[in-house]
């Protein structure tokens, strides 16, 4: 990481972090191994001694009032995880299911056919969107998923031969929930994002991040960046996997804010989320995405998840989707939007800070060699085993 790479606390946290409940996970090289952490005054404060992962942390019914300890021993300023003086910032969850929602919003939701239409090449998109954009978008304005009105939508289409698995996905009554990453896989706040080498045509997708325990309840809200391969996911929808799930592909954070009474649902659910794209060529981009103009609840993306016939013992977190599908042009006219390596990528909202990482090539960012084997081991050997 070099000096340029360097974040501080100041530049990451939320607007108004004083009176935020912000949970996380750092790697102290004082404790030597991973440990969740509350932040109090931008001192990472060590929560092993109540649970020695995330995910059994917010299981305790009581989680408001533990996390109130007084007294819980001090890590050092988030400053010295950002700088690696005292270890670094990891992705502010362990052992929990990480899954996402896609196609979400409408705009997105045009933009996945286009993808499917020009079967992931990006030189023929323009032409593709320049005629679908004034009769999809037009028709997907305003539609809530499953109502009668996205039925009536979904039978025009169908008559005038527009109809897309994206779109049935996108305003049909099914969700698409699958899996984004592996438990213990996602990398955190400054670290590099990962883009496949096969990859010419990618973007960031900057994203709300819900959090749950495993009843289903939801109890706080973070930021990710569900990285993404246009043209591998355009070529088949089946290869999914190929664009979605790769070696630092996933990021997450900067901390989990957990609801209270001034921070609510409802409150997330008017967030705006902004990104912000700069390039080492001098390339800026940036765009904002209101959550209200998601087409369906958070709280049914969460129930279409995690249901009786669907459960994750040790929760989840769920990617709700993005409107963002950039296409201002970058390698020529017509080309649209796809990283370089280098890229600084921020993605934020006021009551969630900011995410931030660089994108490089995911065979060239550090490989995942801590899952939950390796957790276990460091655990025991800390003598935390029983508070998993």
């Amino acid at each position: 990481m070099t000096s340029t790479q360097v974040l501080t606390a100041a530049g990451i946290l939320p607007e108004d972090a004083d009176r935020a409940i912000l949970v996380g996970r750092v790697w102290s090289d004082a404790a030597g191994g991973p440990c969740p952490v509350i932040l109090r005054n931008e001192r990472v404060l060590d929560l092993s001694g109540i649970s020695a992962t995330v995910s059994g942390l917010l299981e305790f019914d009581d989680l408001l009032d533990r996390l109130g300890t007084p007294d819980l021993p001090d890590l050092g300023h988030l400053d010295a995880f950002l700088n690696g003086e005292a270890g670094r910032l990891l992705a502010p969850v362990d052992l929990q299911s990480i899954k996402a929602a896609g196609v979400t919003f409408a705009d997105s939701m045009l933009e996945r056919v286009i993808e499917e239409q020009a079967r992931g090449d990006a030189g023929h998109a323009e032409e593709i969107r320049a005629r679908l954009a004034p009769v999809i978008g037009e028709n997907l304005r305003g539609v809530q998923a499953g109502s009668e009105k996205a039925q009536q939508v979904k039978t025009l289409l169908q008559e005038m031969g527009l109809w897309s698995q994206y779109l049935e996905v996108g305003i049909g009554p099914d969700a698409e929930i699958f899996t984004k990453a592996q438990p213990l896989s996602s990398v955190g706040c400054g670290d590099k994002v990962g883009l496949h080498p096969i990859s010419e045509w990618n973007n960031p997708e900057p994203e709300v991040v819900l959090v749950t325990r495993s009843d289903g309840r939801i109890i706080g809200a973070t930021l990710g960046n569900d990285v993404n391969l246009r043209d591998v996911e355009g070529r088949s929808a089946l290869l999914l996997g190929k664009a979605k799930d790769n070696n630092a592909s996933c990021s997450i954070g900067p901390f989990i804010r957990l609801f209270d009474t001034d921070f609510t649902l409802d409150v997330l659910e008017k967030a705006v989320v902004s990104l912000l794209v700069q390039g080492e060529d001098g390339f800026v981009m940036n765009g904002e995405s209101p959550m209200e103009a998601i087409s369906r609840k958070p709280a049914n993306l969460v129930a279409q998840m995690r249901n009786r016939s669907h459960q994750y013992p040790d929760g989840a977190v769920l990617f709700l989707g993005t409107m963002f599908a950039p296409v201002k042009d970058r390698r020529g006219k017509g080309q649209g939007f796809t990283h370089e390596m280098g890229d600084r990528v921020e993605i934020s909202t006021p009551r969630l800070g900011r995410l931030v990482n660089w994108v490089d090539r995911s065979d060239a960012c550090p490989e995942w060699d801590f899952g939950a084997r390796e957790l276990l081991r460091n655990l025991v050997k800390r003598g935390l085993a029983e508070r998993i």
